[in-house]
């Protein structure tokens, strides 16, 4: 499973013109499932997103946590960040789950991450056409692969 985080000053999802969900100040996380996602991924990113120091203290250092923040979190699924480049020049996405598996590893990263932090989640669509509007604050972003623990 691979997360990508965004500190945000705000994010918005939109759906078929419609806005769907929206956070204040906060992160946003993209989502990428691939087959042998466990819930041993599940419980290591949620909890490794929740206490990532990426959140500025009192005195401008990013010392904080997104619980210590008071901030909320977006979490959208990405197929596309289970992307390889490795040959030619257009990404192969067959390392990502299908539907079947990474619907319902989704979801359940949603609740592990809600019960992890405590902080407000909102969600995109999984699987739908969406456009995500963010400001990036910093910028800060952040890749995180739990078959690569570093």
């Amino acid at each position: 499973m691979r997360i990508l985080i965004q500190r945000v000053k705000e994010c918005s999802v939109t759906i078929e013109g419609e806005r769907y969900s929206s956070i204040g100040p906060g992160m946003l996380i993209f989502v990428g499932i691939t087959h042998d996602d466990t819930e041993e991924d599940i419980a290591w990113l949620a909890g490794k997103a929740s206490r990532l120091r990426i959140f500025d203290d009192s005195d401008g250092v990013m010392n904080r946590s997104v619980i210590e923040s008071g901030g909320e979190i977006m979490v959208v699924s990405q197929f596309t960040l289970q992307g390889s480049t490795r040959k030619g020049n257009r990404p192969s996405y067959i390392h990502a789950a299908g539907p079947d598996i990474a619907i319902p590893l989704y979801e359940r990263f949603i609740k592990v991450l809600g019960a992890e932090s405590g902080c407000k989640i909102a969600t995109g669509r999984f699987g739908a056409d969406m456009q995500v509007s963010l400001i990036n604050d910093g910028p800060v972003t952040i890749w995180i692969d739990s078959k690569n623990k570093e």
